[in-house]
């Protein structure tokens, strides 16, 4: 019980931001967003110029992401443009459709995407650090009796890669019509990564690693959902899943989701779920910060490690809790926290919180986002550190057109070996004060 009272506390904790969902630009819109600031990178002066524009045309849109890192000698910084990959990432997006529309395919950066219920993939990112861009595609068709979810991670090198198909079967039969069962959901989930490093297994002996390779990561999964309650205004759902990590673990999870809308004024859904965890298993195994966790070398103790360590070194069961809370009230503000945490291992916790805040009566812009894994203690949550990833810009708008903001940026930079092979990801801190010039179009 008292797992579960901090499951909420935190998450209560996060929605005392008040913020907006940033949303695409309406079909005919767009944005032109350019600008000029200075950014101080781990203590070094740049002087920086981006470019943003957004555009949308009826289900299609896209987005680009210029940005121009200059020291004070008038040379780019190199890890602005020293990959093929960080050409391409000048296109932020290419998309049709939006999440949960019949048809979404999006192309380039992929945030935060969740395969199903979450178990198996939850809030992956492919671009945790700035400096590695990287291009992937998410596929998500539904046709009302089956459909399925998919996600590529980066075209460059071999990654991660997610499918999951789901089923309505009495949609196929008279029973669809009939009220709650009619809507039962049967799915299936597999998704690997196929890294070189994916299955690298560390034994830490007196400073030096003796590794193992596992090969690629694969990870299987069946999920049931039932939907109690379908109406406008609000929904219920339970639903339940089983996954396996393929050489290692199993897991299981029930939970219920709720979901209220207020007639576009007050949206807002909470999920509980309870996870019952065998030895050599990690829940949500591809997370936020998976692509950092994958593989590191600390350079001043000599040391690797690697998520695979970590799964294999999971050698009790132990379950644990999962949360999550939204709320969007009249498209003013937004917040999303979920939070995750097993009953006895240390260090298991895992947060990610969303907010974004830019009322059009108001001449400010405030936008928040946070990732921590590894979490030992609650008090340990907002220390930023080699465990987590935060974005937070405070604007103000003297006019419709110009934004003054300060942007503060914990990400990652990659270190490399002498073949330019990215070995690890240390910590990395941006100070931006910057100016705006935020124009509407419309075609």
């Amino acid at each position: 019980m008292k797992k579960l009272f901090l499951l909420f506390a935190v998450l209560f904790t996060a929605i005392s931001v008040h913020a907006q969902i940033e949303n695409y630009p309406r079909p005919g819109q767009g944005n032109f967003d350019g600008g000029l600031g200075m950014n101080w990178i781990d203590g070094d002066l740049y002087y920086t110029f981006h470019l943003r524009p957004e555009l949308s045309f009826g289900n299609f849109g896209a987005g680009l992401d210029l940005n121009f890192d200059i020291n004070k000698n008038g040379n780019i910084r190199k890890e602005n443009f020293n990959e093929f990959s960080d050409y391409l990432s000048i296109i932020r997006y290419v998309r049709y459709g939006t999440k949960n529309d019949p048809v979404f395919i999006k192309v380039g950066a992929l945030d935060y995407y969740t395969l199903g219920y979450g178990n198996v993939m939850l809030n992956y990112n492919n671009s945790p650090s700035f400096d590695t861009r990287r291009i992937g595609l998410v596929t998500d068709i539904d046709m009302g009796e089956l459909g399925f979810e998919s996600i590529y991670s980066n075209f460059l090198e071999t990654g991660v890669v997610g499918l999951r198909g789901y089923v309505r079967p009495l949609k196929f039969t008279s029973a669809g019509s009939i009220p709650i069962i009619g809507n039962l959901t049967v799915g299936a989930s597999y998704a690997v990564d196929f890294n070189k490093y994916a299955g690298t297994v560390f034994n830490q002996v007196q400073n030096t690693s003796l590794s193992d390779d596992k090969g690629s990561i694969n990870i299987v999964g069946v999920d049931l959902g039932l939907p109690l309650v379908t109406t406008k205004m609000f929904g219920l759902q339970l639903y339940a899943d089983a996954t396996k990590i393929i050489n290692f673990g199993s897991g299981a999870a029930v939970g219920i989701k709720a979901d209220f809308n207020g007639l576009g004024l007050v949206n807002a859904s909470a999920q509980l779920e309870r996870r019952f965890n065998n030895a050599q298993y990690i829940p949500s195994y591809f997370n936020s910060l998976y692509e950092i966790e994958r593989y590191q070398y600390d350079t001043a103790s000599g040391i690797y490690s690697s998520k695979a360590t970590k799964l294999q070194n999971m050698t009790n069961p132990d379950n644990g809790y999962f949360g999550e809370l939204y709320a969007n009230a009249m498209g003013l503000f937004y917040v999303l926290g979920t939070y995750e945490r097993l009953d006895k291992t240390p260090m298991s916790g895992v947060l990610h919180l969303e907010a974004n805040a830019s009322p059009g009566s108001l001449p400010f812009v405030v936008r928040a986002g946070y990732d921590k894994v590894n979490i030992g203690a609650e008090t340990e949550i907002f220390k930023l550190d080699d465990r987590s990833l935060f974005y937070f810009e405070f604007g103000y708008k003297p006019n419709t057109y110009i934004l003054l903001s300060m942007v503060y940026k914990w990400t990652f930079t990659p270190i490399r070996d002498s073949n330019d092979n990215i070995i690890d990801y240390q910590p990395q801190k941006r100070i931006e004060p910057r100016i705006s010039f935020v124009y509407p179009l419309n075609m």
